[in-house]
C-alpha cells in the first residue's frame, strides 16, 4: 500500500486522495501542512492494478463523481475540492 502519512496534530483520521499533478491537491496537502494536522495522503494516480481499483473504489463511495482532491475526515466527512474555508471549519478543533 502506498498510503504516506505526515505527522502532526492529531484530530482523528483524516485522509487525502490526490492526484500526483493536481495543482487543487497540492493547494490541499499545502493547507493541511500549514494547519498542522496529521494525516494520510494517497497518489491514486501513482497506483497501479488492483490497488488502484481498490483505492477508486474507495473514493467513489465518498465522491461518486471520483474528483480530486477527495479529502475524508473521520470516516463521516467528505470534502470535495479545494475547498479551503470548508476545511479550516472541519478540522477545528
Amino acid at each position: 500500500m502506498s498510503v504516506k502519512h505526515v505527522a502532526g496534530k492529531k484530530i482523528g483520521h483524516v485522509m487525502l486522495y490526490a492526484l500526483s499533478t493536481c495543482v487543487w491537491c497540492r493547494k490541499t496537502k499545502d493547507l493541511l501542512d500549514k494547519l498542522g494536522i496529521e494525516y494520510d495522503y494517497e497518489y491514486v494516480d501513482l497506483l497501479q492494478g488492483g490497488e488502484k481499483d481498490k483505492t477508486m473504489e474507495t473514493v467513489k463511495r465518498w465522491n461518486p463523481s471520483c474528483s480530486f482532491p477527495t479529502l475524508v475526515i473521520n470516516d463521516n466527512k467528505c470534502i470535495v475540492g479545494f475547498a479551503e474555508d470548508e476545511i479550516r471549519e472541519a478540522l477545528k478543533t
